[in-house]
């Protein structure tokens, strides 16, 4: 799975951050400074608590397979 951030649909509410600063990185205002990345199966079930956070759909978890 990969997980990428839509930086036009990004507002700045910042939850999902709340959800993980590790995994969603923030800037200093609140706007998500992810890179695109691979999820690992570990951290799957917080990658999508923190994409179903998203109120305006920013952030985007694909198969890459």
């Amino acid at each position: 799975m990969r997980l990428r951030v839509d930086r036009d649909k990004c507002s700045g509410h910042a939850r999902c951050g709340a959800v993980s600063e590790e995994i969603f990185p923030l800037d200093e205002i609140g706007y998500s400074s992810l890179d695109e990345r691979d999820v690992e199966p570990s951290e799957l079930a917080l990658v999508i608590e923190g994409v179903e956070a998203c109120p305006e759909h920013a952030l985007v978890l694909e198969d890459d397979s």
